[in-house]
């Protein structure tokens, strides 16, 4: 069974200014260093147990794939120590030790030696192999020219021709197309639950919701959080956030120990005076700046009842209410509704809609109603809302002024005049029958 043990782990490269500083350290060490250190990492340390399914997530730069090769030890700690316990299988880096002068069954052979293989052994395995990759012919073709997607399928069936005690994949899946990607996932799942344990780093939130029961939250080469993978994806989109749309200082990021408290909930009266408004809160990772405040958000019927739980394949209006501060040249409202895993059934904000609301002045309440048809499986979901200054492109925003993760529920109930279904979302479909 695979473990790792992560301790006080710290990556630092020299960097010289030019490249005379090199050689006369070199050539002189007496003199001393000509060199400032650069850490990649700096006191990391974790400890993940056997059979664990564990998320890495962090934005460029961050530090993930130095520390994934840390672990697996392509590259050697500054400070530290990292431990790992049973046979590593990795795709750090896609067709990592492929060369691509030999073909694909040549390099079969040289990958699986490398996983600790025999040569009798990878013979045996290489139908299987071949099965799995699915790239035909190509295998006796130089690796040259192979697509991303196909280096990728070779590169995967190898890694896992032989269940791993520790498996680290580092956004190798994110290419290919989407059926191989499922039989990707698949069989990880199968060897997560014969007891591999899983390092899986990505940029999509479904796929760390699905596959991991734990989260690492890597921001500016130290761990910044270490927990529930909901709670880390929101304080990672909080980090992305701030350092798309504004500098850290002037945000306010709730850490994840405030997450423990119960998200406030807005007044049933719809109509509350201003100096009754009471600012929200969400939970790990909500954002709030002095420009506005969301002072209400609520779920209201086709009678105009403030509900929390509503049927099934109805409409309903998700109504939420910013009291702005600051004057807004070009404000817009959005929101999120994920279910009880913290996947994101869907999403949208007025600027993605084409319907601006224009120039908005201090001290405006400014009141935006969706009307959503519930189409959705019947079950708890959760609503995150946000504010932004100046959207531009295909969803982006000059600045965020509010963003408050889980800040309003709501139940769906099934509907017993609608049609039997499953899945996540009702379709709604429409069946017409002929015959000849």
């Amino acid at each position: 069974m695979g473990s790792i043990t992560v301790s006080q782990l710290g990556k630092a490269y020299k960097q010289y200014r030019t490249r005379w500083s090199r050689l006369g350290e070199w050539v002189l060490p007496a003199l001393g260093g000509r060199h400032a250190l650069k850490w990649v990492l700096q006191d990391v340390g974790f400890h993940i147990e056997a059979g664990e399914s564990v998320g890495l997530i962090g934005v460029n730069g961050a530090g993930k794939s130095t520390l994934l090769k840390l672990i697996t030890g392509t590259t050697q700690p500054t400070v530290g120590t990292v431990t790992a316990q049973g046979r590593i299988a990795a795709l750090l880096e896609l067709g990592l030790g492929f060369h691509p002068d030999f073909t694909g069954r040549q390099n079969v052979l040289i990958a699986g030696q490398l996983l600790g293989l025999t040569i009798e052994e990878i013979g045996a395995l290489m139908p299987e192999i071949l099965a799995f990759a699915e790239i035909g012919d190509y295998i006796d073709q130089p690796v040259r020219v192979y697509s991303s997607g196909m280096q990728m399928r070779l590169a995967f069936s190898v890694a896992t021709c032989v269940r791993p005690d520790i498996l680290i994949v580092d956004e190798a899946l994110a290419v290919g197309d989407v059926f191989f990607q499922q039989k990707c996932f698949g069989r990880i799942e199968s060897f997560t639950r014969a007891g591999t344990t899983l390092l899986f780093v990505s940029h999509s939130a479904g796929t760390i919701l699905n596959i991991c029961d734990r989260c690492i939250f890597l921001r500016d080469g130290k761990v910044a959080f270490d927990g529930a993978p909901a709670d880390a994806l929101d304080l990672y989109q909080a980090d992305l956030l701030s350092r798309l749309d504004q500098a850290p200082d002037q945000l306010q990021i709730r850490p994840a120990a405030e997450s423990a408290a119960e998200p406030a909930v807005a007044s049933a009266a719809p109509v509350t005076p201003r100096e009754q408004l009471v600012p929200l809160t969400g939970k790990t990772g909500s954002i709030s700046t002095a420009a506005a405040d969301c002072v209400g958000v609520r779920l209201l019927a086709a009678d105009g009842a403030e509900r929390n739980t509503v049927l099934a394949d109805q409409t309903a209006t998700l109504q939420i209410d910013y009291l702005l501060h600051e004057a807004q040249s070009d404000p817009h409202v959005g929101f999120k509704i994920r279910n009880r895993y913290g996947a994101v059934l869907f999403e949208t904000n007025s600027y993605c809609m084409r319907r601006p609301f224009g120039p908005a002045a201090a001290g405006t309440l400014l009141t935006a109603s969706f009307v959503l048809p519930m189409a959705l499986f019947p079950d708890e979901y959760t609503v995150t809302v946000g504010l932004g200054q100046g959207g531009h492109g295909e969803g982006s925003f000059e600045k965020v002024l509010n963003y408050l993760h889980e800040v309003h529920s709501f139940v769906v109930v099934p509907n017993p005049d609608a049609i039997v279904w499953s899945g996540l979302v009702n379709l709604q479909p429409q069946l017409h029958f002929s015959a000849r």
